[in-house]
């Protein structure tokens, strides 16, 4: 019982850390692509530019699309590569 109590334990507290960990990219990221879109289904709505996501071996482009903002005066954060060192690293989007 003590041995499960304690991997438990173990494995709650290493949960926020990979939701933290980082991938380090080599190769630099593309271009953005720019995609055209229509007005918002709804009024208030927000559109989140699409990006380039690391798969392991490549860039793969995940598709921009609206959102309904968490609160009134929310304002979203694109997601973005940074040159970190000799590597590039995804800056999560995120509201603020």
């Amino acid at each position: 019982m003590k041995k499960t109590a304690l991997s438990l334990l173990l494995a709650v507290c290493l949960v926020p850390a990979a939701a933290f960990a980082q991938i380090v990219v080599r190769v630099a990221p593309p271009a953005p692509i720019v995609e055209e879109h229509e007005r918002p289904p709804h009024d208030g709505w927000v559109w989140v530019d699409g990006y380039h996501r690391w798969n392991g071996h490549r860039y793969v482009w995940v598709h921009g699309h609206w959102v309904r903002p968490p609160h009134r005066d929310a304002v979203w954060v694109a997601h973005h590569w940074e040159k970190r060192g000799d590597g590039w690293v995804l800056v999560e989007g995120h509201w603020r």
